[in-house]
């Protein structure tokens, strides 16, 4: 990823968040918006985890990273016209096979509770619900009903 990359991936990852079914039918105020917006503005440029970036047609479709601890999945953000042709899947087995090679025993990744779309996805990853309850959004500012989920490598 390049530094001209970081706004794109920025608008990504926002694009992707607010088409999810997770926030359907709640009303977040302007605030939580734009703090969440923000936040994705700047990620790309202040991570010091990886992020890797899944493109087509030389534009970037989506992108997956870790953030913090090694073998934690932080984020996975397909633009909303490209999710349903694989382009998360494959983003999530590269880090799970990232993850394996450098000897970590087990991969995890968080999502809010009512995204199931996301859930199926990481199941379907081989992932299993390890945890379900509230945790603090940093970047939203608001608790948040969340599961976490767990691979063992091997």
């Amino acid at each position: 990823m390049t530094v001209a990359d970081h706004h794109v991936v920025g608008e990504v990852g926002f694009a992707a968040w607010q088409s999810s079914d997770t926030f359907k039918g709640v009303d977040l105020s302007a605030d939580v918006l734009e703090r969440t917006r923000k936040a994705y503005e700047i990620f790309a440029g202040e991570t010091k985890g990886d992020v890797w970036l899944a493109e087509l047609d030389g534009k970037i479709a989506g992108w997956c990273a870790r953030d913090g601890v090694p073998n934690y999945i932080s984020d996975l953000w397909v633009l909303p016209d490209h999710q349903g042709r694989g382009i998360g899947k494959a983003l999530v087995l590269d880090a799970i096979a990232r993850i394996k090679a450098e000897g970590h025993l087990t991969a995890t990744i968080h999502t809010h509770r009512s995204n199931a779309g996301a859930i199926r996805l990481y199941q379907r990853c081989g992932f299993v619900i390890v945890w379900r309850g509230i945790e603090y959004s940093k970047s939203m500012g608001i608790d948040l009903e969340k599961v976490h989920l767990e691979q063992f490598l091997t």
